[in-house]
């Protein structure tokens, strides 16, 4: 089985994130950059399929700046085979992203195309299902786990209340969230392998860009607290303010 897993270089999630001078993006100084968490579910589910079908090869693909080799090596440590950076500079626009990202990926012989569920950073939740509708693929989204068996994959999500359980005949896409896939550490040796596994750079085919980011802002500075009383006493003040003030109730 073969799988393409698309991964994203993001901030890593302990970094303050401060906005630039220029108000329409962020500042890079001093951040610290890594594959997507989401994106190492989508690594490790990948691994594991390919592992539980005794073959195959787990590729990866990126979209961003040099850079973002470091993020592809660090799947190529987990156990990934190859890695592919389409060198460019993504924007907030999902749809150029994808459309990027599939005018690749159509070359590619993938039985499964995976991502992870979201990017932590834009938190858009796009790029995945639009890849599979560029590329004329089925596509779950936000699985937790899932097995492939005789050209069916069957995906098992999280819903309120319960789990959906959904088919889908190959090739097909899916987006990973938690659940099965807790992301393997790499070991020495695999970080030592990932040194001399393929990793090809070229440059990406980037579409039109039809979504601009024009500011940004802090949220809003949250008011100071109100100590309305103590014990019961306190209980009808709260219900009024929570009523009338908040709108709450």
């Amino acid at each position: 089985m073969n799988i393409a897993v698309c991964i994203k270089r993001v901030p890593d999630t302990g970094t303050r994130i401060r906005i630039a001078e220029t108000g329409d993006g962020v500042e890079t100084d001093g951040v610290k950059y890594v594959m997507g968490p989401y994106d190492e579910f989508a690594v490790e589910a990948a691994l594991q399929l390919a592992e539980a079908a005794e073959g195959g090869e787990v590729a990866l693909l990126a979209y961003g700046p040099p850079a973002t080799q470091e993020a592809l090596r660090s799947g190529l440590a987990m156990g990934a085979h190859r890695a592919v950076l389409l060198a460019g500079e993504p924007t907030m626009d999902g749809w150029a992203t994808a459309r990027t990202l599939a005018a690749e990926l159509s070359g590619w012989e993938a039985d499964l195309v995976l991502f992870g569920v979201k990017a932590v950073d834009s938190d858009q939740q796009q790029v995945g299902p639009m890849v599979a509708e560029l590329l004329g693929r089925p596509c779950a989204t936000a699985v937790s786990s899932m097995d492939v068996s005789e050209g069916v994959a069957t995906c098992r999500r999280v819903v309120e209340g319960g789990r959906e359980v959904v088919e889908m005949t190959l090739p097909a896409a899916a987006t990973i969230t938690k659940g099965q896939y807790e992301p393997r550490y790499a070991s020495l040796r695999g970080i030592m392998a990932a040194k001399r596994k393929p990793l090809e750079q070229k440059a990406a085919k980037e579409a039109a860009v039809e979504l601009v980011v024009e500011a940004l802002e802090y949220p809003p500075p949250r008011p100071p607290g109100r100590i309305l009383g103590e014990g019961p006493a306190a209980a009808a003040e709260l219900v009024r303010l929570l009523r009338e003030e908040d709108k709450a109730i």
